[in-house]
């Protein structure tokens, strides 16, 4: 077959297809159990096991590149009708840090990039929470990365509040997004190839005391 056939052919496929295609629905995201209504108060803290922060760089202008940050540790201080009053402190360790590549998670640890050694820890302590909806804040706070600490913020929604069938505790579960640049941390390698702005997803499991 020509390649003008070829192409004259695969034309007539994508037009008869494209009803189809436009009828088309993404999946939806995923969705938790419980409503905002069902959050209990209390102090809770942080389940580490399912509890994960994802990096993404843009990486030469080509792709999106990702790693995972795990392990942490701290508590939120919360009432679901005071949450001005609520209160978040999260440690993570930076040797925690994974990647699909051996060679960088061993790079990111080292003096270059997270230097692990020197700042074993990065700490957020929230100094304003603002309620943007039923089931949403606003958070302020400070974000200390490798020695440096600034003034950052994000929004958090609220994904889960339930029982968790394995430790019995009341639970709830928070999905947050926030942007930084990490050259104001002092992490500048290969900027700006490497994009300098780094986008930070947080999901955050806690457990009532």
């Amino acid at each position: 077959m020509r390649l003008t056939h070829l192409y004259a052919a695969t034309a007539a496929a994508l037009l008869i297809a494209a009803p189809t295609l436009a009828q088309t629905t993404p999946p939806e995201m995923l969705h938790g159990a419980g409503t905002a209504a069902e959050v209990k108060a209390g102090t809770y803290k942080v389940e580490p096991n399912h509890t994960q922060v994802t990096f993404s760089v843009s990486h030469f202008g080509i792709s999106p590149y990702a790693g995972t940050f795990s392990g942490a540790s701290g508590s939120l201080q919360l009432d679901p009708a005071k949450p001005a009053a609520t209160k978040l402190d999260v440690t993570i360790p930076i040797a925690s840090v994974q990647t699909t590549s051996d060679v960088l998670t061993g790079e990111l640890k080292g003096a270059d990039w997270f230097d692990a050694a020197k700042f074993p820890t990065a700490t957020f302590r929230s100094t304003k929470v603002a309620q943007i909806a039923p089931d949403a804040v606003e958070v302020d706070g400070t974000l200390t990365l490798h020695g440096v600490t600034k003034p950052v913020s994000f929004r958090a929604k609220l994904f889960g509040a339930a029982t968790n069938p394995m430790s019995k505790k009341a639970s709830i579960g928070f999905l947050g997004r926030m942007v930084i640049h990490r050259s104001d941390f002092g992490v500048t390698k290969y900027v700006p190839v490497v994009s300098d702005e780094t986008v930070l997803v947080i999901n955050a499991a806690f457990e009532l005391q």
